[in-house]
C-alpha cells in the first residue's frame, strides 16, 4: 500500500506542493489530474524518493520513503516525464544495465527483455543505440526499463505524451494488464477517456493541494457536471479564482 500524507514542498519562495494526500491499495489504479504547474510531477517526484519534502510522509508497504529511499525504490518502477535514456546505449544494453541495478540475474534479464520486447513490439529496435530514436520509441524503452524487474507499483508520468496512435493503443492495453494482473498503477495524464478507462480513483490536484478525490463518477457528481472532462476544468477554474483572491501564486 502506497501512503502519501500532507507533503509540503517549496523551491525557494515558490510553495510548489501545498499540502497533498493520497493512499492507493495493491491493485488499484489512481489518476493525479491537475493543469500544468498544479505540483503532480514534484509530488510524483517526492513518492519516489528523488526530492525531499519539506514537511509530510510517505510510505510503500510500511518503509518510509524519506528515510529509506533505496529500499522503497526496489518497489517501484518509474517511467519518468523526460524517459532519460543512455543514448550510447542500445535499447537492451539500457534495458540490461538497469536490470543489473536491481540484482537481477543474467538469464531472467534476456527472458525479460525478450517479453517486453514483444509486449512493447520492441524487436526491431533492440540493438540500436536510443540516439536518434522517436518519442515513440524512448517511451517503450523507458516503459520496458520501469517493468525490468516487475515492481509491484508503476509510476507514470503522462506515459502516452506524444506518441503515435498505435503505440498509444499498445501502451494502453499494457497498462490495463498489467492492472488486471495486480500491479498498483499511479499515473499523471490530461487525457480524460485515458482516464476513465484505466483509473478506479482520481485525484485532482490545483494550486499544490489535492481539491477533489474519488472514482471519476464521483468527482463528475460532485462537480454537477456531464463529464470528466467539464468535471476537471470547474475544479481547476474554481481553484484558481480562489487563489488569485488570497494572493498565493503556486508553480510546479
Amino acid at each position: 500500500m502506497i501512503n502519501v500524507e500532507h507533503i509540503q514542498k517549496s523551491f525557494g519562495n515558490t510553495l510548489a506542493v501545498r499540502d497533498v494526500s493520497f493512499s492507493v491499495q495493491p491493485g488499484q489504479t489512481l489518476g493525479l489530474l491537475g493543469p500544468n504547474g498544479a505540483g503532480k510531477t514534484s509530488s510524483l517526484r517526492i513518492l519516489c524518493g528523488l526530492l525531499t519534502p519539506d514537511s509530510g510522509r510517505v510510505h510503500i508497504d510500511g518503509i518510509d520513503v524519506i528515510k529509506h529511499p533505496v529500499e522503497a525504490q526496489k518497489k517501484l518502477g518509474v517511467l519518468p516525464d523526460n524517459c532519460g535514456l543512455y543514448t550510447r546505449l542500445t535499447a537492451a544494453e539500457n534495458l540490461r544495465y538497469f536490470a543489473q541495478l536491481y540484482g537481477l540475474s543474467k538469464s531472467h534479464t534476456q527472458y525479460r527483455i525478450q517479453v517486453l520486447a514483444q509486449q512493447l513490439d520492441m524487436q526491431n529496435i533492440l540493438h540500436r543505440k536510443t540516439l536518434g530514436f522517436s518519442q515513440g520509441e524512448r517511451m517503450k524503452v523507458a516503459l520496458a526499463r520501469a517493468l525490468m524487474h516487475e515492481p509491484p507499483y508503476l509510476i507514470l508520468d503522462e506515459p502516452t505524451n506524444g506518441l503515435d496512435v498505435l503505440t498509444t493503443r499498445a501502451v494502453r492495453a499494457l497498462l490495463l494488464q498489467l492492472k488486471n494482473d495486480g500491479t498498483c498503477l499511479i499515473f499523471s495524464s490530461h487525457l480524460m477517456h485515458e482516464v476513465t478507462h484505466l483509473c478506479d480513483e482520481l485525484s485532482v490536484i490545483t494550486q499544490g493541494q489535492v481539491s477533489a478525490s474519488g472514482t471519476p463518477d464521483a468527482i463528475i457528481e460532485q462537480t454537477g457536471c456531464s463529464d470528466l472532462e467539464s468535471a476537471f476544468a470547474q475544479l481547476c477554474l474554481s481553484n484558481a479564482t480562489h487563489a488569485t483572491a488570497d494572493g498565493s501564486i503556486i508553480n510546479e
